[in-house]
């Protein structure tokens, strides 16, 4: 009998019951996901063959990396992979915002104007878009116009206010694939095409932006195969498979990542340099077990939709839902209901679960915010985590799980923090 089972006791034995029975219940969204993380990771291993890929690509390189083979061949890799002339693959870009500052940064020039079509972007774009004359460096700071378009009631674009919202100046049109901190479904990589073509139709020298953070092979294409000019994302999210230290990606056309490198070195040097050290081993060997890890992870947010709508709360994706990106969102209504399950989530960690997060002004966000992050790689939301900014109407955001099975625990755990805690009630099982 393990721990959890002797503290627990009738407790741990009604969850388990309870998650039994939706397990059978979830079956056929569960083969659906093992369809398309099967269908992906022979795209992946096409995409290694193809290229020729051989151990000799894992030895890195040092000081200024001139002629990195390993590097230049992870590039077109990944580029094969999301479909694109082109992509930038680095250890060097510290995160996903970092990521994305270096794309928009790369496209757009002072008397420009970005125009986002999705409403307001993740929290810790806010500062990288900034204000007129902000001293910090932002994209307003350097005379970069700024936009955005808010979404309707029920989710989808205002097309009317889009139309109006375009001029001259506008250059970049940003989406953003994920939910971030909004109470709205992900958009799925058809909806991104018919944007894109949309947009285009009406502004044919646009160029189009998709932060494709936490998206990456939960479907079986990718925004780059639709039309998008650039995407980006983090290593330590979806492609990195769980074992990418560090990094982040830029894919699309040959003319847009050559833009995003040289925002990230310096013009006139651009991808051509940057010493690899010891990564790159971990950042193929990641990009092979992605599919599967997404999948492994996309599972787990099933499961804890169903879970969580069998015992009253809303969620979103709805567990029927097809999935387009980690993140599931569970609305909790009270502060103290949140806290709880995200310290839930941190307990069930295999790192760190001695730790009890608690709110705090994180960096980057315009309010506390309280993360569960036991995770191998600081910061990686590929693995079991969750965030949430405290604010009505208190939401939670759960993503990752390597495995099911810690993604299955997490929850249940999380479960009996709240019925501990005296915040939900489950009747016991009787046998």
């Amino acid at each position: 009998m393990s721990n959890i089972q002797q503290e627990n006791g009738e407790l741990w034995e009604s969850l388990l019951q309870l998650a039994e029975e939706e397990e059978d219940r979830v079956h056929e969204a569960f083969r659906s996901i093992d369809r398309t993380a099967e269908r992906n990771q022979w795209k992946v291993i096409e995409a290694f063959k193809r290229h020729k890929v051989s151990d000799y690509h894992f030895a890195g390189s040092t000081g200024y990396g001139y002629n990195d083979r390993g590097r230049e061949v992870l590039d077109m890799v990944y580029a094969d992979v999301f479909g694109a002339e082109a992509a930038l693959v680095r250890p060097h870009f510290a995160s996903g915002t970092h990521t994305i500052s270096c794309a928009l940064f790369g496209l757009l020039r002072p008397g420009d104007e970005l125009l986002y079509i999705t409403g307001k972007p993740y929290d810790t774009l806010h500062k990288v878009i900034g204000k007129p004359g902000d001293g910090k460096g932002s994209l307003q700071d350097w005379g970069v116009g700024y936009n955005e378009v808010a979404l309707l009631p029920d989710g989808g674009l205002d097309w009317a206010g889009i139309e109006a919202a375009l001029t001259e100046r506008t250059k970049v049109i940003g989406i953003q694939r994920s939910r971030g901190y909004d109470w709205r479904s992900s958009f799925t990589v058809q909806q991104i095409g018919d944007m894109i073509h949309r947009v285009k139709s009406l502004k044919p020298d646009v160029q189009v932006f998709v932060d494709n953070c936490y998206g990456e092979f939960t479907e079986l294409t990718e925004p780059t195969q639709v039309g998008a000019d650039l995407i980006a994302g983090s290593l330590i999210k979806n492609p990195g498979g769980g074992l990418a230290e560090t990094g982040g990606y830029v894919a699309g056309t040959q003319k847009a990542v050559e833009a995003a490198s040289y925002r990230l070195t310096a013009p006139g040097i651009g991808g051509e340099v940057g010493a690899m050290l010891g990564t790159m081993r971990s950042m193929y060997q990641g990009l092979f077990l992605s599919p599967h890890l997404v999948g492994q992870a996309l599972k787990g947010s099933v499961f804890a939709a169903a879970m969580f709508e069998r015992l009253g709360f809303e969620s979103k994706p709805h567990w029927r839902e097809p999935r387009t990106d980690l993140i599931q969102a569970v609305r909790f209504g009270q502060a103290d209901h949140l806290i709880a399950f995200v310290q839930g989530i941190q307990e069930a960690a295999a790192v760190d679960a001695h730790v009890v997060p608690e709110p705090w002004d994180m960096p980057g966000y315009e309010n506390p915010v309280i993360m569960a992050a036991g995770t191998f790689i600081q910061g990686g939301s590929l693995e079991l985590s969750a965030d949430a900014p405290i604010r009505d109407p208190y939401i939670a955001y759960m993503q990752g799980g390597l495995t099911y099975a810690h993604a299955k625990y997490g929850v249940l755990i999380a479960l009996t923090n709240l019925v501990k805690k005296g915040l939900v009630v489950i009747k016991p099982h009787i046998t």
